[in-house]
Order: C-alpha cells, then sequence, then structure tokens
C-alpha cells in the first residue's frame, strides 16, 4: 500500500479506490478549530478524489486541491463538477515547481492521509509552513500504529514520528477522530542546535569523516538517528584509510549509496578540541553518486530514515551533531549560523563544480531578469543571459529561493557584532547595470573589490570561457565563502584572494593591466592602485561618495586621467568601506537633536552655530516643485559639488527639537557659513490620488546672521537645476592624481580627496565655467584622513 512512484498512485484511482471517507468527528473539528476567515485559502495538499477539499469549501475557503496523480484528478473534476471555489491543480508539493500556489499563501494546509507517505518529511513541511498566512495552520490526519494492523504500518505513524513531527511548532493540538490523529500545528520554530553525543571516545585523538551529498536538486542528506539527531553520512575513520575512502565506505554502510573514491573529494579537515579530546573530521564531498537512500537492516537500530534537506532550512532543521554542522556550514558558509569556532585546514586542489537545483530555481531567475527590464532598466544582452544563467539562489544557500531571486534586493550575508551589514549579494539590476559599466567583452581579465561570489560569476559569464576574475577581499570569512560557493557551482574562473582592496591585486595584474576594475562597496576616494592597475582604456565602476551621495561611476582610464559622462552614473547604495581607506565622517552636534555631517571636509569655524539654530528660522521658498516618486538625484549631487561650505544636516529622532523640519530617517543638504546654517527641504503642497498628482516645492530654511544670504544662494542653485540639469542629466566628471595643480586641470568644479582631485562639469551650467573649488573655507581633505 506504501506506494513511492507517482504512476502507482496514477493506477490506485484509476481502479476505482480511494481512501477512508472524511467522517463527522473530522468535519465537527475541523469547523471548530480552523474556521474559515473573511477570504481565507486553504491549501488541501494530496487531494485524491476532493472530497476534504469540497468539504472546506463548504466551510467558506477559497481552496487550492493538489495532487500528482492525474487520475485522482480526473475523478475529482467529474464527480465535483458542481463544486465551487476550488481549484484542481496537478502538482507534486515534495519535489514540483510550486509556482502555481497562491503567492498570497494559506490561512489552511491540510494534510489528510498524507503524511506517512512523505519522503521528505521534515523538508517538505517546512516549505509548507512557509506558506501560511499569519496565524495559519497546518492539520495533520493520520492512522496511528498502535491501531493499525502490522501488515499496514507504513499508512501510520508510531509515537516517535508524531513527536518528530511535532516538535518543531510552538503550538500544538491533538485530536481524536474516530481512530483517526488530528494534529493542528501552529507558529513553526526557526532555530538549531549544535549537539554532541552522549559520552566521549576513551581515546585522547578520534578521527572521522563526514560525507556532504546532495541530489538533483542541491539539497543535503541527513539522518534522523535514534536519539532525534540529524547528521550526515559519515563515521570512524579504520586503519589503513584516508579520508574520503572512510566516507565512502560509510556513506555505503549507512545510507546505501554508491561512489566512486575518484568523486568524494577532501574539501578541509576539521580540528575540534573538547577537554583532553582532540576530535579531526574530514569533510568529503560527494561530486557525484548512485542508488538511493535506505536505512540497512545493520543500521536501523542507529537511524530512523535518510532525507533531502533545502540548504536555506536547515537553520529550522532542529538538534544537528556538531561535526555535521560544521561540515555543512564549511561547504555552505553561512547556513548554520552561530556555530562555536573550529579550527579548519583546507585542502589545496580544484574538485568539480557539483550541479543541482530545484525546477522552480530556473523559472525564478527568467522572471527576476524580466522584472528588472519592466523597471526600465537597460542591459546588454550578455549580462542578461548571465542573470538568466547563474544560479543566485547558490551563492545565498541560507535564504528562500524566493528571497534569492528578489531583482530589489540585496541577501546580506555577514553582520558585525552591532548587527550591522559588513557583506551582501547586491541586488541583481544594480549588479547587472554596473557590469555593463565595465563594456565587457569575450576574454577580458576583471578585478572585482569586495567579493561575495554571484557578481565574480557573473563577469566570468560574461567574459566567456577564455575570460578570467580575480575578487580580493579583506575579510577571511567572506573570502572563505567566495572560494566554497565557487567551488560548489562556479565556472572555475574565479579566483578569491585575501587583502585590503584599497591594493588591488598587485600579484595579479596582467601584463597590460586589468581589463575592467569593479568596486562594490561604497568608497570615499579613489585608490591609486586601481588606477594603476587598470589597463588604458578600460573601465573603474566604483560606487563613490561624493558629500554622502553615492552614485556608481563607470570611469574609463586615458593616461593618468579618469573620465565619464552624463550616461555613466547609476544611483545606488553599498556597504561602506572597512580597509585601510575607511573614514570616519567628521560630524558637529548641534541643539534639537540635530548634527552636521562633513563628508568631505569640516569647517574652519562653526562656532555661533548652536547659538543661531535656536534663533528665529528664515524661510524662502525656491517656486521648484517635485511630483510624487519624482527623482531629484541630480539636485542633490548639483548642491554638493557646487556650493562652497556645503555638508549635510541629520536629526536625531529621539531628540527632536522641533526645530529642523527635516524628514525623519533623512539628510538634508545644507550650507555653513559665518556661524549660520541654510538647509533644503520639500513641503507637500498639492494633494492627489496617484503620485503624479501630489506635489512638493522645495523650500530653504536658514538661521545665523547670514543665513538669509545663504538661503538665497541655495535657492538659486536649486532654480539652476530646473533650468539647466533636471532634464539633462549627470555631468561630465574627470578624475586626476591628487598632487595635479589648478592650471592642469579642466574647466569645471573641483571636489578634493586624499588621492585624487574631482571635476564636475555640469550641463548647461558651467558651459563658461572656469576652475573653482568646492572646499570654499573648508580644511583641506586630504589632511583628514
Amino acid at each position: 500500500m506504501a506506494y513511492v512512484r507517482r504512476d502507482q498512485w496514477d493506477q490506485h484511482y484509476a481502479q476505482d479506490r480511494g481512501f477512508r471517507r472524511v467522517g463527522q468527528a473530522e468535519k465537527a473539528l475541523l469547523a471548530e478549530h480552523v474556521p474559515a476567515p473573511a477570504n481565507g485559502r486553504a491549501l488541501d495538499t494530496g487531494c485524491g478524489t476532493g472530497e476534504l477539499a469540497a468539504y472546506l469549501g463548504e466551510l467558506g475557503y477559497l481552496v487550492d486541491a493538489v495532487d500528482f496523480a492525474d487520475s485522482a484528478l480526473a475523478r475529482a473534476r467529474a464527480d465535483r463538477a458542481d463544486t465551487v471555489g476550488v481549484r484542481w491543480l496537478c502538482l507534486d508539493v515534495a519535489h514540483d515547481d510550486p509556482g502555481e500556489l497562491s503567492e498570497d499563501g494559506y490561512d489552511l494546509i491540510t494534510l489528510r492521509l498524507v503524511y506517512p507517505f512523505l519522503g521528505d518529511r521534515q523538508r517538505v513541511m517546512h516549505a509548507l509552513a512557509g506558506r501560511l498566512r499569519p496565524g495559519g495552520a497546518i492539520v495533520v490526519i493520520t492512522p496511528l500504529a498502535a491501531g493499525t494492523p502490522a501488515d499496514r504500518r507504513d499508512i501510520a505513524l508510531d509515537e516517535d514520528e508524531v513527536r518528530v513531527l511535532t516538535e518543531r511548532w510552538q503550538t500544538v493540538e491533538r485530536f481524536d477522530a474516530d481512530g483517526l490523529a488530528v494534529l493542528v500545528l501552529r507558529n513553526a520554530l526557526r532555530d538549531f542546535t549544535a549537539v554532541e553525543k552522549e559520552g566521549a571516545p576513551s581515546a585522547q585523538a578520534v578521527a572521522g569523516a563526514c560525507m556532504v551529498i546532495t541530489d538533483a536538486f542541491g539539497r543535503v542528506l541527513l539522518g534522523r538517528s535514534s536519539d532525534g539527531v540529524w547528521e550526515l553520512p559519515g563515521g570512524d575513520v579504520e586503519p589503513g584509510e584516508d579520508f574520503p575512502t572512510a566516507a565512502v565506505r560509510e556513506l555505503a554502510e549507512e545510507a546505501g549509496l554508491n561512489c566512486r573514491i575518484e568523486d568524494a573529494h577532501l574539501v578541509a579537515v576539521l580540528q575540534d578540541d573538547r577537554g583532553l579530546l582532540r576530535r579531526l573530521s574530514g569533510v568529503v564531498r560527494a561530486v557525484a553518486w548512485s542508488g538511493e537512500p535506505a536505512v540497512p537492516d545493520q543500521e536501523r537500530h542507529r537511524f530512523a530514515r535518510w532525507e533531502w534537506h533545502d540548504l536555506h532550512t536547515l537553520a529550522a532543521l532542529g538538534p544537528i551533531f556538531s561535526p555535521s554542522a560544521q561540515a555543512l556550514n564549511l561547504v555552505w558558509p553561512g547556513v548554520l549560523p552561530g556555530l562555536p569556532p573550529v579550527h579548519a585546514y583546507p585542502v589545496a586542489g580544484r574538485r568539480p563544480p557539483v550541479p543541482g537545483e530545484p525546477p522552480q530555481a530556473a523559472r525564478l531567475r527568467h522572471e527576476m531578469t524580466e522584472q528588472i527590464l519592466r523597471r526600465g532598466y537597460r542591459l546588454s544582452a550578455p549580462v542578461l543571459e548571465a542573470l538568466r544563467g547563474v544560479p543566485r539562489h547558490r551563492y545565498a544557500p541560507e535564504v528562500p529561493l524566493e528571497t534569492a531571486y528578489d531583482d530589489d534586493l540585496a541577501v546580506v550575508t555577514l553582520r558585525n557584532q552591532e548587527g550591522r551589514a559588513v557583506s551582501s549579494v547586491s541586488a541583481a539590476w544594480l549588479q547587472g547595470i554596473m557590469i555593463d559599466g565595465l563594456r565587457p567583452q569575450p576574454g577580458m581579465t576583471t578585478l572585482e573589490v569586495g567579493s561575495g561570489g554571484f557578481n565574480a560569476e557573473l563577469l566570468a559569464h560574461v567574459a566567456g570561457r577564455r575570460g578570467r576574475v580575480v575578487t580580493v577581499d579583506l575579510d577571511p570569512y567572506v573570502v572563505h565563502r567566495t572560494q566554497q560557493l565557487t567551488a560548489e557551482a562556479g565556472s572555475g574562473r574565479v579566483t578569491a584572494l585575501l587583502g585590503d582592496g584599497a591594493l588591488g591585486a598587485p600579484a595579479h595584474v596582467p601584463a597590460d593591466g586589468f581589463d575592467g576594475i569593479v568596486i562594490t562597496y561604497n568608497v570615499w576616494d579613489l585608490a591609486p592602485a586601481w588606477r594603476e592597475q587598470l589597463a588604458e582604456g578600460g573601465y573603474l565602476v566604483i560606487p563613490l561618495e561624493m558629500h554622502g551621495y553615492t552614485r556608481a561611476i563607470a570611469l574609463q582610464k586615458r593616461g593618468s586621467m579618469l573620465e565619464a559622462g552624463p550616461g555613466d552614473w547609476t544611483f545606488c547604495g553599498f556597504i561602506r568601506d572597512r580597509g585601510s581607506a575607511a573614514r570616519t565622517t567628521p560630524t558637529v552636534d548641534l541643539p534639537g537633536g540635530l548634527q552636521l555631517r562633513f563628508e568631505d571636509g569640516i569647517p574652519v569655524n562653526t562656532t555661533g552655530l548652536d547659538q543661531a539654530v535656536q534663533r528665529p528660522r528664515h524661510e524662502l521658498g525656491t517656486g521648484v516643485r517635485v511630483a510624487g516618486g519624482e527623482s531629484f538625484e541630480t539636485l542633490q549631487l548639483l548642491l554638493a559639488t557646487t556650493l562652497d561650505g556645503f555638508c549635510r544636516l541629520a536629526m536625531d529622532g529621539e531628540r527632536d527639537g522641533g526645530l529642523a523640519a527635516v524628514p525623519r530617517g533623512a539628510d538634508a543638504a545644507a550650507l555653513v557659513s559665518e556661524g549660520s546654517l541654510a538647509y533644503l527641504t520639500h513641503v507637500l503642497v498639492k494633494d492627489g490620488d496617484t503620485p503624479a498628482q501630489r506635489l512638493s516645492e522645495f523650500i530653504v530654511h536658514a538661521f545665523g546672521p547670514a543665513g538669509e544670504g545663504l538661503a538665497q544662494r541655495m535657492a538659486a542653485r536649486v532654480r539652476d537645476w530646473d533650468c539647466t540639469v533636471r532634464g539633462a542629466g549627470y555631468p561630465h566628471v574627470t578624475v586626476h592624481p591628487a598632487g595635479t595643480a589648478d592650471q592642469d586641470l579642466p574647466a569645471g568644479h573641483v571636489l578634493d580627496k586624499a588621492d585624487s582631485r574631482l571635476v564636475f562639469r555640469w550641463p548647461a551650467l558651467d558651459s563658461s565655467a572656469t576652475v573653482s573649488t568646492t572646499a570654499g573655507d573648508l580644511t583641506s581633505a586630504a589632511d583628514l584622513r
């Protein structure tokens, strides 16, 4: 009766066979404990001929009734043609792409007489739990082994299996319905524990091997031990064995799977010291294998079963044997956070990448790329092909597929002790734009500064088989993660290095320089090494901070100069520099929770500002209006690069004195001079039903004796933007070495950094400009490093 194949179930229903009818006791329990809320939606998993689905429809649910047997659904449609509110779907919830299921989730998910037939029960239940709406429930209705004949125990659950089913839920209700157990599960738990086995080997040191093996869907195999702990196949290394040999032997003995020695690659040796015991664990990765996992008779005292698990669910799995947890986190860094430190000794040598992904991954990649195009981003054909081809989820294994393929989301992969993000996989649209900024060509060699893995593989994909990518990061964990994930799923054309990104990759520079360099974190200045290591005519794509405003700029090398045009700019934001060029922003605190931020130099004298902001405020309308949702990103940069004394005004919401009229959580463009302050806000002047109908006007506020004059200067520049820049876009910019003399600079507005001088030439505005500096009464930025 315990069928495992789709064709067996098709034959079962085609022969007009079914299951036990839904009883009145079951219906009463469902009506009482999971009544349909307004607009309630239910998922009936393994619906068979649809009797339960029809009853849920009577309760008021909109029902998705799914089964993988075509014959079952054919009978359901024929027998229940008049049923309203039920959608019949042919779907295997354990293996098929769930794209047809409701994106809005479900208030109720039922598994009636289904759970005992599931192979990977924990994985399936985790996936279903992720589809519950807040307050939703999963109801499992199942026979119990105690009331089932011995020859049919495979259709029932014993009490140990009931415990396994319910232990990962905060709220569990159990009822009886004429001998069937009805389990109502709410609020799934989301954490795991790495545990040790009871007792310790008597030897002073012990060596074991862990076998890491994945299936065609990229899921990892774990066994549920008799003491309720999950673990990888593996065990002690016997005399005369090496780690791969031991791992292959244990895989066959414990799980009934076959792997050739040449397909078993030693990744690293872990050393875990516990008191007098030193434990060595060889982490072995299988790149190919054969067979079906099963518990051999001689291992039934140790293992209950083997299951395949999605990587992003491991952190919610429950107890995992500590060496197995460490091995999993070594192969996929980040999937099990919070593990105690362990010494890892990587093994040199390449191993082939391991294929495997769930069926919905390709669909989600395509949808991600189409969404990027719908947003209006223009990407080249090679970059679009890379986004559709490189498996982004394999470089963010700790998150669900839907999160990995969110086109507008940066996936945080590392946080510091304060909880701030220090490494991430950037939004896919931004990665695509920056790669296109390199003007990629087949065979090019690219330097990426700031590792992660996915962006490097996109670069490698675009460059093709003759291309090469060198990626460097200062964080050992980030480099280790990049190395492991590119080994798992990469092209083999990415080299990840540990180093300070400001130095580039001096030992790996091609004879003529890198064809392109891309920086993947916010930088305040351009490191000289990047210019020096870039080939003539090559592009440097860099998220550059200019008075705190970050834009990704594609700069082409022309001798000692770098140059970008109006079309080479992208609004963006990245994690800030943590290397040798990292910089703390100078600030000045003012009364009322105000703070001035001087990203590119601090005024020589701010005396009097604390008194000024406590006096009457001058306000000046500009007459310039913007619609809701309209970007004024060029205005921000125009003010920052053309007005002397520029800074940004920030407000601490907890200490808001009501002086600033600055939107909470935002910074305002500001000017400081002669003990006076002016800053820019925008105020709603016309409401409407749509963003386009809602209009806001830019208003300048000012304090202090020179405030009115500062307000006039800022308002005039806002009007300049409206007249000459608003529709023309970004400026032309050139970047020169720090020692370049003023007379050797082109006309424009100059922003000085420590290692470079930037000259901005705004469209129309600078048609007759001469060299001027935005430093004004600021100290030299070069002196602030």
